[in-house]
């Protein structure tokens, strides 16, 4: 357990202080820029945003892998919290693989409770929209934070939805096409949460709209 936590511990460590504290000095750039009104070029806004995006990412989960390699030192097991979520080719999959202690919580104590899926699918996608909105209150007092929860609350709906009507009936029945399509997903799907998360790091939404614009080149 002592040479386990030890080894776990390092590489949360190195996340933090070699990957996530350098990637900071690209991000913290641009969207402190944005928040004295000054609009990033296209390649600026990208950098800042992907550089904000890796640098969470690293951040968070080596916090989460030092505390899961002291704890083991102490012989105490704690949950994996983090499982590729990069990697994923939806937004739902996201959010089986990003901070899963987190999602867990939400799905049992506010999406069930609330009803969950169990009144028809209206229902279900407002409890949906409504445990997200309440996910992004979660992490500060902040309008940003409302906004990125309600879209990630938008982005799974739109995932069931698609879903429902495309995937399950004319891509998941062939194998093949399945993995391509799997594939093909994961870019996509990184480009969306990419753009959330330029809501999640802005200090206001005019700050995020400075970059925004840059980002698609106006």
């Amino acid at each position: 357990n002592l040479i386990k936590g030890f080894g776990i511990f390092s590489v949360g460590l190195a996340k933090k202080l070699l990957l996530a504290d350098n990637l900071a000095i690209y991000a913290n750039g641009v969207f402190d820029a944005a928040k004295i009104g000054i609009q990033p070029d296209f390649i600026e806004a990208w950098t800042g945003a992907l550089a904000y995006t890796l640098q969470l990412y690293f951040d968070f989960s080596g916090y989460c892998d030092m505390a899961i390699g002291i704890s083991l030192m102490f012989g105490i097991k704690l949950p994996i919290n983090f499982n590729s979520p990069y990697k994923a080719s939806n937004i739902i999959d996201f959010w089986r693989r990003w901070h899963i202690t987190l999602s867990t919580f939400l799905k049992n104590y506010l999406y069930i409770p609330l009803g969950g899926n169990r009144s028809g699918f209206f229902r279900r996608y407002s409890n949906i929209f409504i445990t997200m909105l309440l996910g992004g209150l979660w992490h500060g007092a902040n309008w940003t934070f409302v906004i990125w929860g309600g879209l990630h609350g938008l982005f799974i709906i739109v995932n069931h939805t698609w879903s429902k009507l495309v995937t399950e009936p004319f891509v998941q029945n062939t194998t093949f096409f399945n993995k391509i399509y799997s594939i093909l997903m994961v870019p996509f799907t990184f480009f969306w949460i990419v753009i959330a998360w330029i809501v999640f790091r802005a200090d206001s939404f005019q700050s995020a709209l400075l970059i925004f614009k840059g980002c698609f080149g106006y």
